[in-house]
């Protein structure tokens, strides 16, 4: 594999045309990587989620870079039920840049490769995205601008692409009191695939980010999505996960509370069947006064399915009058799921209020008793009940339209 990657990463660098400085610094991502390879079961964070033997398993003779062209309009179905913005990504590379709702002034687009990184010495799959991502869109929302549609990020995989690994990065940054709407959403046509996409945000004073991760359409492809927030005074980040399309997929958040005032809420769905194997981790850091955080996961799992939830918050001693809330529920259908939870609190501040919560059950019987005594079937009575179960994270999404759009992807009739 090491020989594939490291003669993939030259033909990647020759065929985009790095400067030699950028050359350098994925150069050092690209060791980064290689010395640690894909996360295994002895990393305490992946103990739940082998990636090495998940990608060994079910990708042979994995490929680091495609280099092939595609038209937007033979590849995909755009969301239709209410206007937006769009950037479309194809295998791993920008397609298409539609702001045209917005003031171009006040909406800055970078689709530069050679924008700067760093090698991430702690994960190496962020430091093989920055080694690898043939695509890198870097986007400012000005001061003082609340977009007028929301942005949302298409990535569409077609189905001549396989065993290929596929980096995407976005750098996105909301300066003062700026908002943006962001859906990143999957349409996967490929099969057998590893998607690894990074996400940072900057979100300066007062400003509002609203952004959903949405998985939706059934596929074998492998997905890790790596989403690094930073919060400064009285910001707030509002992140919704719909997890329930691929064979794999690992959400991962790292959220830093910078300055006072600042809220972070993260709350998602794992609905999974047959073999799907879904994780969500979160790093909350309350890192000055009075910040707070929220969230609440919440997993559905049918078959031979495996659902995965680990949550830290941390409280820095300067960290005073935090608030801190985060709650697992998962709902177990059949004897051969499983369920792994592993929330945590690491507090050194001491006027706190913190709290956390884990826990995992059948549906209850009683219930769907009452149901078919009312006339529904036992099958319209267990769907019921688990769309009201999954219904209360769901009705947490501030905003109606795309509200609404999770619910018709869950087949929610109201």
């Amino acid at each position: 594999m090491i020989e594939q990657l490291k003669s993939d990463f030259n033909k990647m660098a020759e065929n985009l045309k790095f400067s030699e400085s950028n050359v350098e610094l994925r150069k050092k991502n690209l060791t980064n990587f290689i010395d640690k390879g894909f996360p295994n079961k002895r990393i305490e964070d992946w103990k739940f989620s082998d990636l090495n033997q998940i990608i060994s398993s079910n990708i042979e003779n994995l490929s680091f870079y495609n280099d092939k062209t595609y038209e937007p309009e033979d590849q995909i179905s755009l969301i239709n039920k209410f206007e937006h913005n769009k950037i479309i990504f194809i295998n791993g590379s920008i397609s298409k840049v539609d702001i045209n709702y917005e003031d171009d002034t006040k909406v800055l687009i970078n689709n530069d490769l050679d924008l700067s990184n760093n090698a991430n010495e702690i994960n190496p799959l962020v430091s093989l995205n920055h080694a690898l991502a043939s695509a890198h869109i870097g986007i400012i929302i000005k001061e003082n601008y609340s977009l007028n549609k929301p942005l949302i990020l298409y990535n569409i995989t077609t189905e001549d692409v396989n065993s290929t690994a596929l980096n995407l990065r976005t750098d996105i940054k909301l300066e003062k009191n700026s908002s943006l709407k962001l859906v990143t959403i999957f349409d996967d046509q490929s099969e057998n695939n590893f998607i690894n996409i990074t996400q940072n945000f900057d979100i300066a004073q007062d400003a509002i980010l609203k952004s959903y991760k949405i998985d939706h359409k059934t596929n074998s492809n492998i997905k890790y999505f790596y989403n690094n927030i930073n919060l400064e005074k009285n910001s707030i980040s509002e992140n919704f996960i719909f997890s329930t399309g691929s064979k794999f997929i690992k959400n991962e958040v790292n959220c830093n509370l910078n300055d006072q005032y600042s809220s972070a809420f993260i709350n998602g769905v794992i609905n999974l069947k047959n073999s799907q194997h879904h994780e969500i981790k979160t790093n909350i850091n309350h890192l000055a006064e009075n910040t707070k955080s929220y969230q609440l996961i919440k997993t559905v799992l049918n078959d031979k399915s495996k659902g995965i939830y680990q949550g830290k918050i941390f409280v820095d001693r300067k960290a005073q009058k935090t608030n801190g809330y985060q709650l697992s529920k998962a709902l177990l259908l059949n004897e051969n799921t499983e369920f792994d939870g592993k929330p945590e609190l690491e507090i050194y501040a001491d006027d706190v209020k913190c709290s956390h919560g884990s826990t995992s059950g059948n549906l209850d019987e009683d219930s769907i008793f009452y149901l078919m005594s009312r006339g529904l079937s036992h099958q319209q009575s267990k769907e019921l009940l688990i769309n009201g179960f999954l219904m209360d994270v769901v009705e947490k999404i501030t905003d109606l339209e795309i509200k609404n759009l999770i619910k018709d992807m869950m087949g929610v009739v109201e």
